[in-house]
């Protein structure tokens, strides 16, 4: 889970971790407190002091040591419980990659300038991997040896579409699955703005213009696209 100033919405979220699970929250430079504030809920906290979205997120899965891992914001429009059926698929083999496809809950939850990036990034993700996808959300679940075999290198904005690039090339199965998109706490540090959506479009844009076979990808037999 990576975080930067999230106290306002980590116990909402840390709350609905589901029992059994391991809690990682990767501090990234936070000023309120967001990682005392994790640890006493339970969570394991890493501090990952290169500033990225990428950067806190790969720090987390370098940290986790489970068989399957999951990916989900801390700033309370995503629930971690939405993640056990990704969980349960992707343990028991019937996939290999499952990313959340954000659906609002209310007006205003996601910003016009928002949907409008995530857009033209599935399209171009479209043309360059064969995958249909609808959106590129942090919400996902894989195995963790298999995603650290992708040899991921962006730490910004680009990581997440860089896995499903990586993984799409090695021949993943890649699943998208609806999940409650709720109003978050706080602004985005990423879509808040136009200038920040633009700014990860553009991470965005190099990371599909990596030619495929870039990095080591870990490839799943008998998958397909």
């Amino acid at each position: 889970m990576p975080c930067l100033d999230e106290a306002a919405a980590l116990p909402w979220v840390l709350a609905r971790v589901p029992a059994g699970w391991r809690a990682i929250v990767v501090d990234n430079g936070s000023t309120d407190g967001s990682a005392e504030l994790a640890r006493s809920l339970g969570a394991t906290v890493v501090h990952e002091p290169r500033r990225g979205f990428g950067a806190a997120c790969h720090a987390g899965l370098t940290a986790a040591d489970a068989d399957v891992v999951c990916f989900c914001d801390c700033d309370g429009s995503l629930d971690p419980r939405d993640l056990e059926p990704f969980v349960r698929d992707v343990a028991a083999g019937r996939t290999d990659l499952v990313l959340g496809r954000r659906r609002p809950q209310a007006r205003g939850t996601w910003p016009a300038h928002a949907r409008a990036g995530n857009l033209a990034l599935a399209r171009m993700l479209r043309r360059r991997t064969g995958l249909r996808l609808h959106d590129l959300g942090p919400l996902r679940a894989a195995r963790r040896a298999d995603l650290l075999a992708l040899a991921l290198t962006d730490r910004r904005s680009g990581y997440p579409l860089q896995m499903v690039v990586r993984a799409a090339d090695a021949g993943w199965r890649v699943e998208e699955r609806d999940v409650p998109y709720l109003p978050r706490t706080g602004k985005s540090k990423v879509t808040g703005t136009w200038r920040g959506t633009w700014q990860a479009v553009r991470d965005m844009r190099a990371v599909l213009a990596e030619p495929p076979g870039t990095g080591a990808h870990a490839r799943r037999e008998g998958s397909n696209r």
